[in-house]
């Protein structure tokens, strides 16, 4: 019964991603057994979703301009999240952010990591490419 109720969940946070991304997510599965979190090798655990050209441009415009300035108490996104090869990493906390989620339809709170994959060699050239196209980062 409670594998049931946890796939019911999963299914709606899948259809959450589905509704905010504008593209229907792979289902991730656990590669081996933690018995400590009691997941099964080949149980679903998370799903992901990779956007290019179109939707890509126009969740991150989405992102920028209407997800993270409603976040409370924001000053800006940290610069630290560049990987050394051009690829910036965030995480948000809640997908209650985005404007397709209504607050009374989430039975429970689920977090994001997003990640945007530039063609820029070095962090220097992605700071500079995603600075110009509106990412607000933090200033020291």
């Amino acid at each position: 019964m409670k594998l049931q109720k946890n796939s019911k969940e999963f299914d709606v946070s899948l259809q959450e991603i589905a509704t905010i991304t504008g593209q229907q997510p792979l289902t991730n599965k656990a590669r081996k057994s933690v018995a400590g979190f009691k997941i099964r090798d080949g149980m679903p655990v998370g799903g992901s979703v990779t956007l290019r050209k179109e939707q890509m441009y126009t969740f991150l415009s989405k992102l920028i301009h209407i997800v993270l300035p409603r976040i409370r108490d924001f000053r800006g996104i940290n610069p630290n999240g560049f990987d050394g090869r051009g690829n910036y990493n965030l995480g948000l906390k809640e997908q209650l952010m985005f404007p397709e989620i209504s607050y009374d339809d989430v039975n429970q709170l689920h977090g994001f990591d997003i990640s945007i994959v530039t063609t820029a060699k070095t962090d220097e050239e992605a700071f500079t490419l995603l600075k110009g196209l509106g990412m607000p980062f933090k200033t020291t």
